[in-house]
């Protein structure tokens, strides 16, 4: 017996997110812009080379803002049919594509200043306005990093709290702009290239552990062993549950999705199964807020322990006309329960005394059939 047991995140909430995702992204946008053309000029102006690759890796952050905005929107729409799990994987993909752009920029900016560095030409100082220019975007990237970082936790977007960290490598870039440009004034020239490959390197080493986390994300990577482990203790320490096997989780954005056979007894009612894995999928969500989708599947035996039935034994209506035949009255409905286990099927068969009822005799000739067949494993007869 299989369920599923999906988290309710109806449509306003999907839309409340991505509103607020889209309010804090466009707030970075606009800051990038402004701190990307002012750090590109003056870096021209004012001959510093580092602040002008800190310049384009903030026009590169204005870039990514656009992807994060067009992502938020397709990825925190609600299930649909098409879409029964959501759409969270095309928030992953922009993550990637996120971070495959930062790798892009950074190898560039490497390249190009790692030249520089080694041809050792000659250029003139950096100016102190560049110091200014550096002051400036430290303060601001750093506001935005923090500010973004929260929406982010708010509303569980990887995506959000990724676009936070690329701010807060332009306050580091920028940090590195502002002790390089002192050095370089100090007559250290070389400190301003090697601040720019510095910076370009970071750029690039960021953008490789978006891109990374999201490739794993793809594949359908679980959850870390420590938790999958706390999940399995839950799941065996509730009432009802005897063994749990085929533990397995996957991530699909911030969402966890978890698949889980619990083995329970084989005695016990369809019904009070169910209840026992509801019980389960309660539990597990009180420790993972995570949890989007529970497919939780109820087995009578472990099939890691014993070989798996197979599906060449009879059939309940097989069944119905054996015994039909070799008690002579036709067994109501309700009154025969069968249960599958080890690849034997045992019966129990529940008669109320009434005139109807098969005579002993019948019963002891049936015994006697079944006990030759392979597939056989008990008969129990129950009179009321």
């Amino acid at each position: 017996m299989s369920d599923i047991a999906p988290l309710n995140k109806d449509s306003d909430h999907h839309s409340q997110a991505a509103q607020v995702a889209t309010r804090v992204t466009v707030i970075g946008m606009v800051l990038d812009i402004a701190l990307g053309i002012l750090k590109c000029v003056a870096g021209i102006l004012f001959f510093s080379q580092a602040l002008f690759v800190d310049g384009i890796h903030s026009l590169s952050d204005a870039f990514s803002d656009l992807i994060v905005i067009a992502v938020m929107k397709a990825s925190r729409r609600a299930p649909d049919q098409e879409h029964p799990y959501g759409h969270q994987r095309i928030e992953t993909l922009g993550t990637m594509l996120l971070g495959t752009t930062l790798i892009a920029v950074g190898a560039a900016l490497a390249w190009d200043n790692l030249e520089r560095l080694i041809s050792q030409a000659d250029a003139p100082l950096p100016e102190w306005p560049v110091l200014v220019a550096a002051l400036l975007s430290i303060g601001g990237k750093e506001w935005i990093f923090r500010y973004t970082r929260r929406v982010g936790r708010a509303i569980r977007s990887d995506l959000i709290v990724a676009n936070a960290w690329h701010s807060r490598t332009d306050a580091f870039s920028s940090v590195i702009v502002l002790v390089s440009t002192a050095g370089a004034m100090l007559g250290f020239v070389w400190l301003d290239a090697l601040a720019a490959v510095i910076v370009a390197l970071i750029v690039g080493h960021v953008g490789w552990s978006f891109t990374w986390s999201s490739v794993k994300e793809l594949v359908d990577t679980g959850i870390p062993s420590e938790e999958l482990e706390r999940l399995r203790n839950i799941a065996r320490e509730t009432e009802g549950v005897r063994n749990v096997h085929e533990l397995r989780t996957r991530k699909m954005g911030q969402d966890i999705l978890l698949d889980v056979h619990l083995v329970v007894s084989p005695n016990i009612s369809v019904s009070e199964g169910h209840q026992i894995g509801m019980q389960v999928v309660d539990r597990m969500r009180e420790t993972l807020d995570d949890i989007a989708y529970i497919n939780f599947h109820i087995d009578p035996e472990n099939d890691d322990e014993f070989e798996p039935t197979t599906l060449g034994l009879p059939e309940r209506k097989d069944l119905d006309a054996l015994l039909e035949d070799k008690l002579g009255v036709t067994i109501p409905h309700g009154r025969l329960r069968l249960h599958y286990l080890r690849n034997k099927i045992h019966l129990e068969l529940f008669f109320d005394g009434h005139a109807l009822d098969p005579e002993q005799s019948r019963i002891e000739a049936l015994k006697q059939y079944l006990d030759s067949q392979p597939w056989f494993g008990s008969l129990r007869v129950w009179r009321s």
